[in-house]
């Protein structure tokens, strides 16, 4: 899968997951905290990737 198709598939997920969340539990929210939410879900994404990626990196250092 290519960069871009990840990007469609988490931009999906986190507005459909926002929505879904804001919808739930503050009803009456605005359009603009949704979408709020659904940018601050797919950065989350890409920050737990980062992380992720950055323990199995072949360049860390052995304490011995």
């Amino acid at each position: 899968m290519t960069a871009f198709y990840i990007f469609v598939i988490r931009a999906i997920l986190g507005g459909l997951f926002a929505v879904l969340t804001t919808r739930f539990f503050f009803p009456r929210a605005p359009i603009i905290g949704i979408i709020a939410l659904a940018i601050f879900l797919v950065g989350m994404a890409y920050v737990t990737e980062y992380f992720r990626k950055r323990k199995k990196s072949p360049y860390k250092k052995v304490d011995r």
